[in-house]
């Protein structure tokens, strides 16, 4: 067909060609939104042909939307009425203008095919800032290309296509110009002015806001499905501009601090206990990978990824719901060593992370700690440096204090067994007590270990199982060369993983699958451990590591003492707007204005049920409860309140 159209033109108006040509873009879209719906079907269970095509169909409006955008340039160039608009040197740069921006839509489009396994959400325009200060753009992107190389020629595919359909349609000139066909086009002008502005803003009415990645709720059952109705160049315009947060007064003051309150004042009188405190952050260990806290997968054969983990489980403190309070690696930091989950965007990429704020870093420093953060990435990485200066922690262990590049890995740092034995011999010389914390770096795409253990980890279905198991053994190194050291015995730590990630099994596959992580309180010279049947996220490491140690000031976090014997916390988190509060054994989704669903995750694993409409109490219990978190974060946010002395 495309060697026909080579030799085969259409002779169209110039404003019928812009009309055409743009269609074909709607078609293209469409095409694209049906491949990122096939490749990532696994994670879009029990969509029905019919609700598919109603999902496809409420796309276009945002297809509309973001082709103007991305060819207002080019729509403009055709459609302003002057002469030399039909000159072929014209035309010749118009068509390259129409190529280059609507092959940048594609490839973002593309790049979501694959990227959303890992986030469960259409890129936004976060994005720029969250690599801004990566080293190195042009190995992740050669990665990219080698790793997903099936993606990479359907791209050149769809550019070949675009560019043969633009040129399948010949520019028709009239034969004569007069005053007359100004005229004419100058009003067809105006309209297609007032006609692209429509579409950018979805609707004409005066009183419609704008579209934004909300308004694909409209088509969908579910949130997650949200992401078949948008596009990925949408998503990251209407993302551009930071996320506004509105003030709300749910409550009054004294009835708020009663619902819930981020004040910690410790009522403890029993010695503050100078442990030194560790924290393992590991890069995409989603619980799915730790057999100990699966032991029901798979029949109970299932043996997972991670065998020191699992032998660490046993001797350890764990919750049988442990989750992260976000799908990044830019949303832990804040969550894990600040109390501040990310709630719509990144804490660190808002306009509130100028804030004053504290952490557990900066609490156990005013007790005489020193402090360090390790993470064997480029320094400047993810803006991890930047904001544990900010946090307050003193030294800073990355790529560039490393100093061997002989052990880089190409991609992302160095290898996490050399870096974690350097981290030991470190803390070997800090003065006790001490806070440190690390974060991996090997568990990430593209996946690989070290050329000496090819081969001897498993393989498992998923590409981040074998890394998974080379982190796994480098974590074990480490506490074995941390064992032998004068400080080990007198050391909490904690390890939990940044995000989940991609998953295998379908009690993975849901909203709280997504989410789930290992958190685990270790202490090897006390007896913290067993598993209680209780609620946890990252935000509560933070109030209880304080609580263990008797921190006896009153402090800030968002999170909770997750070793009270209170059994009224809750766990919070927000993907693509949707707030997911868990309370009990329930899961409740609000998406910002009305809550959407109810789950009884001890009778429902897999989320098929919608409980909404038979648990009034509960879902009021649980409203209430999102509701006056909602009115502590936004308000504090806004007001600079997130340390204890703004608080009073």
């Amino acid at each position: 067909m495309l060697i026909m159209m080579r030799s085969v033109r259409v002779e169209l108006p110039i404003l019928s060609a812009l009309l055409v040509r743009f269609f074909l873009l709607l078609v293209i879209y469409t095409l694209l939104r049906w491949g990122f719906y096939l490749y990532n079907q696994s994670l879009f269970p029990n969509i029905s042909p019919a609700q598919l095509g109603f999902m496809c169909l409420g796309g276009i409006k945002f297809d509309i939307s973001a082709l103007l955008y991305i060819n207002s340039l080019y729509i403009l160039l055709e459609a302003l009425p002057h002469p030399y608009r039909y000159r072929a040197s014209y035309q010749n740069s118009c068509k390259w203008i129409f190529v280059i921006t609507n092959s940048m839509g594609i490839t973002a489009n593309i790049i979501d095919f694959a990227y959303y396994q890992f986030t469960l959400k259409r890129t936004t325009g976060t994005v720029f800032d969250q690599f801004a200060h990566e080293q190195n753009k042009l190995q992740l992107t050669l990665d990219f290309i080698i790793d997903y190389w099936y993606l990479s020629i359907l791209l050149l595919l769809l550019i070949y296509v675009l560019i043969q359909l633009y040129q399948f349609i010949i520019i028709k000139k009239p034969l004569k110009i007069t005053g007359k066909h100004y005229l004419l086009h100058g009003i067809y002008f105006l309209c297609i002015v007032w006609l692209t502005i429509v579409g950018m803003r979805g609707g004409w009415r005066h009183s419609t806001r704008p579209i934004t990645l909300s308004n694909a709720g409209e088509f969908v059952q579910t949130p997650n499905q949200m992401a078949i109705v948008l596009n990925t160049p949408f998503s990251i315009l209407r993302t551009l501009k930071a996320v506004d947060i509105k003030p709300v007064h749910y409550f009054d003051d004294t009835t708020l601090t009663q619902i819930y309150t981020p004040i910690h004042t410790p009522t403890d009188t029993t010695p503050f206990k100078k442990l030194n405190v560790v924290f393992l952050i590991i890069e995409s260990l989603g619980k799915e990978l730790v057999g100990e806290l699966n032991k029901d997968l798979d029949g109970g054969t299932y043996k997972g990824y991670t065998p020191f983990i699992d032998s660490l489980v046993e001797q350890s403190l764990t919750f049988s719901q442990s989750y992260a309070n976000g799908r990044k690696s830019i949303d832990a930091l804040p969550s894990i060593i600040s109390g501040i989950p990310s709630i719509k965007e990144p804490f660190v990429l808002s306009v509130y992370s100028s804030n004053k704020t504290t952490s557990i870093a900066q609490l156990l420093a005013g007790e005489g700690y020193e402090t360090a953060f390790f993470h064997g990435a480029p320094n400047g990485s993810m803006g991890f440096s930047s904001y544990t200066k900010l946090a307050g922690i003193k030294h800073y262990f990355g790529k560039t204090e490393y100093n061997n590049d002989a052990d880089f890995d190409g991609t992302w740092g160095i290898w996490d067994e050399p870096f974690m034995q350097f981290m030991a011999h470190k803390l070997n010389r800090f003065k006790q007590p001490f806070f440190a914390a690390f974060f991996s770096v090997s568990s990430h795409h593209p996946f690989k270990v070290p050329q000496q253990y090819v081969g001897q980890f498993p393989k498992g279905p998923l590409p981040v199982q074998e890394p998974m198991g080379y982190t796994d053994m480098a974590i074990r190194k480490f506490f074995e060369t941390a064992s032998k050291a004068p400080w080990y015995n007198k050391t909490l730590f904690v390890l939990c993983a940044d995000h989940a990630t991609v998953t295998y099994h379908p009690e993975y596959q849901t909203t709280p699958g997504a989410f789930s992580i290992p958190i685990l309180f270790y202490y090897p010279g006390g007896q913290l451990k067993g598993k209680q049947d209780k609620l946890i996220q990252q935000i509560d490491i933070m109030p209880t590591v304080l609580n263990y140690l008797h921190y006896q000031k009153p402090y800030f976090a968002f999170g909770f003492d997750a070793l009270s014997s209170k059994a009224d916390n809750f766990v919070i988190n927000n993907n693509d707007g949707t707030y997911s509060i868990y309370q009990g054994d329930y899961l409740l989704l609000n998406d910002g204005q009305q809550n959407t669903a109810l789950y009884d995750l001890k009778q429902d694993r897999f989320t098929q049920h919608n409980i909404l409409a038979q648990e009034p109490a509960i879902v009021r219990k649980m409203e209430t409860a999102l509701k006056a978190f909602i009115q502590q974060y936004n308000n504090r946010m806004i007001q600079n309140q997130l340390v204890y002395q703004n608080a009073q």
